[in-house]
């Protein structure tokens, strides 16, 4: 069987949990099948690990590969079983990719299935689909999703996008972010032959807002790099990595973009709670990630609570440094409000961090009895769940051990062996 693969988001440079799935789902696929062709189809060269499938590397290089790619666009890779290859699919626009280059690409076929790692299915595509659903919070939440109008840069371009889009889903849904994903999704879900979903509330969730029937859905959990995050971490790096992002002992951690979604500012005002209960505790709150839709916010919480000289933002961090850094944190503090599975909460219980947790959507799911749960709306219950990590060493370790316990489920090898199982359920 030829398996074609939507490759554009494993291979964009500042990764977070959807573009790590792709990733890594790709890499362990390449060292467990030696059965199957592959194609990667990527609007951009390939880099980094997914360049070279046969190692064990997890650290973005750029080695030197001129003269690797010919004119019809194939880019040369390496596999265990030399049964991947790669197609840079290129573009001329920053939009519509899936539904404009790579419908073209698979109006040739080629491939007997296609496999898209994160909704958004083209609207040419073979008889054989499978698409990845993360979570759908944007139709529970839909204000905690930035609302971008889509198109080219001038305004006149993206009305006339916007016309047409509304010409061809009948008025129902409009050139922006969210009908787009609203779109997407329920496209995928209609016209894929199976979907895989991160977690069993993702899949309740596709049951109960779009009806799809149970058994096209397969539960497929995350893994997560064990080979990196683990507890066998010595202080010796941490001087550099510490100097480059900022950070100053003792700290508490959080990691994911800084969001509406995510709930970063409420964890602000729940640390200035937590500081004001607790007036000698010397931790900083360190904020390592992206700058999200309603980033805004999360600078407004620290000015206002005069929480400049505390609280630290280096931003993206890279995936070699994060060990360090969650391995010398004290605590990670996970508040989102809505979440399809959450890998960082993997992350840390691998470095030996304990964890607290919104109780809410697939978190429970994922670090069962390995983290203590607060509600995300509910600044002083956030505030008094860390309160009571950082001061009982007791529940410390036991959340550690459950930790350990935990992670035991997840790993990208199982993943990669269960999605391969899905694609044979239709070979």
């Amino acid at each position: 069987m030829i398996i074609g693969i939507d490759a554009s988001r494993a291979n964009r440079a500042h990764k977070t949990g959807t573009e790590w799935y792709s990733y890594y789902l790709i890499r362990a696929l390449a060292k467990i099948d030696r059965d199957n062709q592959y194609i990667l189809y990527t609007d951009k060269p390939l880099r980094g690990g997914l360049l070279d499938l046969t190692t064990t590397q997890y650290e973005e290089y750029e080695p030197d590969r001129s003269g690797d790619d010919d004119r019809v666009g194939w880019q040369e890779i390496k596999s265990p079983f030399n049964n991947f290859r790669a197609k840079i699919l290129s573009w001329p626009f920053y939009f519509f990719w899936t539904q404009g280059r790579l419908s073209l690409e698979m109006a040739k076929g080629g491939v007997d299935l296609l496999f898209i790692p994160a909704h958004t299915l083209p609207w040419i595509h073979p008889a054989k689909t499978i698409v990845t659903i993360h979570d759908i919070g944007f139709e529970r939440e839909r204000l905690l999703y930035r609302y971008e109008k889509m198109g080219p840069e001038s305004q006149h371009g993206r009305r006339l996008i916007d016309f047409f889009v509304r010409i061809f889903t009948l008025n129902k849904y409009g050139a922006n972010s969210l009908d787009y994903l609203s779109w997407s999704t329920r496209f995928a879900l209609k016209h894929a032959n199976r979907i895989i979903a991160v977690s069993e509330h993702t899949k309740k969730d596709i049951q109960n807002i779009y009806g799809t029937a149970p058994d096209k859905i397969a539960v497929v959990h995350n893994g997560y790099n064990d080979c990196l995050f683990n507890s066998d971490h010595s202080s010796l790096p941490r001087a550099r990595i510490f100097s480059k992002y900022e950070i100053k002992t003792p700290f508490i951690l959080y990691v994911g973009r800084l969001e509406k979604k995510k709930n970063t500012a409420a964890l602000v005002e729940a640390y200035a709670n937590l500081l004001a209960s607790h007036p000698g505790l010397p931790h900083q709150l360190v904020l390592i990630g992206d700058a999200g839709y309603g980033y805004d916010e999360v600078n407004y919480a620290i000015k206002e609570l005069n929480l400049d000289a505390r609280v630290v933002m280096p931003g993206w961090a890279e995936e070699l440094d994060l060990p360090e850094i969650f391995s010398a944190a004290d605590l990670f503090v996970f508040p989102s409000q809505y979440e399809g599975f959450g890998l960082p909460l993997l992350q840390a219980m691998a470095c030996q961090v304990p964890v607290a947790a919104a109780g809410v959507s697939a978190i429970p799911e994922v670090a069962g009895e390995a983290a203590l749960y607060f509600q995300p709306d509910d600044v002083l219950s956030m505030a008094k769940a860390m309160a009571e990590i950082l001061t009982d060493e007791k529940l410390r370790r036991r959340l550690i051990r459950l930790g350990n316990e935990n992670i035991k489920k997840y790993s990208w090898d199982k993943c990669a062996r269960e999605t391969l199982t899905v694609f044979h359920s239709l070979s």
